[in-house]
């Protein structure tokens, strides 16, 4: 690249757009710490008392709970600020992604779940996602969903998580499109959004030299939505579900995925459905691979 253009080598990559890179022997690591305590400071924030989880165990938002009305463009500040930080932060997806429901007329009781959120970004500032070195480049797929938890509509949401060897690269948490019937049906809608991305991130690893030969496997506890994926007849019991979650089937027909059952204790996508308690979030956490910088090889700081 120096003999054909005008540029200056500045060595390893450090900072980008408010990313944290550190690289060492054993991992690199990708944290936000400046850019979460600039957040801290911005919302007067920066002395509160942390906590451990970002949401309380079976918390749930509404648009009208009651409350009065907050400041909604320090709301959206807020928001958007955290949907930012899940860029290396995929425990605080679920949140952040629940809290931007209600961008239009925010009550105080969104703005306290939002506060909270900054409080858990407080107690966990210097974490981040570690990729370790050696580790087999192998795509493998987690997915997830709640059953009608959304108090206004009644629609459920999905979640999931890719990696590729360690740390998780890929996650998302979605409300779902339509108001599901069962939770065989919820768990195979969130199959095929899970099906989509799985097909979208093999072929941009084939691009870069890494084509997955073997189809991908994408992990689901629910052992109805995997039967209806690998029954090729529509009976009256899935005629209902619309026609477009169906293409998971034509995947699993190609080899480009196999669905395969996982135990809802090992279920990483688990966390981006729902709150849930210190002990199994803080699990998922890790297998997510987001720790703290001190958890490094010789308690790097950052």
């Amino acid at each position: 690249m120096m003999r054909q253009y005008e540029m200056t080598d500045l060595g390893l990559l450090h900072h980008f757009l408010g990313l944290g890179v550190l690289q060492i022997d054993s991992c690199i690591f990708l944290h936000q710490k400046k850019y979460a305590k600039t957040l801290l400071d911005k919302f007067g924030l920066q002395d509160c008392k942390s906590v451990a989880t970002p949401l309380a165990v079976n918390e749930k938002l509404s648009k009208v709970d009651g409350s009065e009305l907050a400041d909604e463009t320090l709301y959206r500040q807020m928001v958007g600020s955290l949907l930012y930080l899940t860029a290396t932060r995929p425990d605080i997806m679920f949140a952040a992604s629940l809290l931007a429901r209600f961008m239009h007329n925010p009550t105080k009781k969104h703005m306290g779940t939002a506060k909270r959120v900054l409080r858990y970004v407080q107690g966990t500032i210097n974490y981040g996602i570690a990729y370790d070195k050696g580790k087999g480049a192998v795509l493998i797929g987690y997915c997830d969903s709640d059953w009608s938890e959304s108090e206004d509509d009644m629609r459920s949401t999905s979640g999931y998580a890719f990696n590729l060897g360690s740390g998780t690269f890929s996650w998302a948490s979605i409300k779902q499109s339509s108001v599901a019937l069962s939770t065989a049906e919820v768990e195979y809608m969130s199959a095929a959004e899970a099906t989509a991305q799985a097909m979208w991130l093999r072929f941009v690893l084939s691009d870069f030299g890494e084509e997955q030969v073997e189809p991908t496997q994408l992990l689901c506890d629910n052992t109805s939505a995997i039967a209806i994926s690998k029954n090729l007849v529509h009976h009256h019991k899935t005629r209902h579900i619309n026609r477009r979650f169906h293409f998971i089937r034509d995947a699993l027909q190609n080899g480009e995925i196999d669905l395969l059952y996982c135990k809802t204790e090992e279920q990483l996508a688990d966390i981006f459905t729902k709150p849930l308690a210190r002990d199994r979030f803080e699990y998922l956490r890790k297998a997510l691979g987001v720790i703290s910088a001190q958890h490094l090889e010789g308690s790097v700081g950052v």
